[in-house]
C-alpha cells in the first residue's frame, strides 16, 4: 500500500479486494457493511459523531486500476466509450486521488466505526471524515447532474459487471 501524501487518521475494512469487484459509489451498495479502524490518537475526535446517520468519509484512493489523464471514458459510460473531463467524473484515477463517499453509520465503538455503503477496497487509508448535515449538504430544488442524469446506476454496480452487460 502507497502511503497517502497527507496523515491517513485511519483504514477501511471491507471484503472488496479488486477495484473491478467494488462497487462504483457507496448509493449503488447501500446495504454491504464496512468498518474505520481510526488510529487511537484521532479516538477524541469521536465524540457526537454517533449522534449523525450519516457521514462524508474522504480516503486516499491508493490502487488506481491504471494512470488516469485529463479525459476519461467513465465507469459508467464503458458501454459508450464517451469521454468526459477528469473534473465531471467520480472515479478514482484523479490528479489528487481523495474518495468521497457517503457513508451510513451503524455503529461507534471505540475506534471504530461501522458503516454500510461500502465503495472502497479493504485497506484504504482514511483522510477525514465529516458529518452529514442535511441543511448544509442537500442543495435546495433538484439540481441538475450532467450525464449522470442520463445514466442508470444499479444496485452493486461494479466495473467488471458495467465492462459484461450488454448495452
Amino acid at each position: 500500500m502507497t502511503p497517502p501524501p497527507l496523515p491517513a487518521i485511519g483504514v477501511v475494512r471491507t471484503a472488496r479486494t479488486e477495484l473491478e469487484h467494488t462497487p462504483v459509489q457507496a448509493a449503488a451498495n447501500r446495504a454491504e457493511e464496512g468498518t474505520i479502524e481510526l488510529d487511537a490518537r484521532f479516538a477524541e475526535g469521536l465524540a457526537g459523531l454517533a449522534g449523525f446517520d450519516y457521514a462524508w468519509l474522504l480516503s486516499w484512493l491508493d490502487r488506481p486500476d491504471r494512470p488516469g489523464g485529463l479525459t476519461q471514458v467513465p465507469y459508467l459510460l464503458r458501454r459508450e466509450g464517451r469521454r468526459m473531463g477528469i473534473f465531471a467524473t467520480r472515479g478514482p484515477r484523479r490528479p489528487n486521488p481523495i474518495g468521497l463517499s457517503l457513508v451510513r453509520l451503524l455503529d461507534v465503538s471505540g475506534t471504530t466505526i461501522r458503516f454500510a455503503g461500502v465503495d472502497l477496497l479493504d485497506g484504504t487509508p482514511v483522510l477525514d471524515l465529516k458529518p452529514y448535515v442535511t441543511r448544509f449538504d442537500r442543495p435546495p430544488g433538484d439540481p441538475a447532474c450532467g450525464w449522470f442524469d442520463a445514466v442508470d446506476v444499479p444496485e452493486g454496480v461494479t466495473p467488471a459487471r458495467l465492462a459484461e452487460e450488454p448495452g
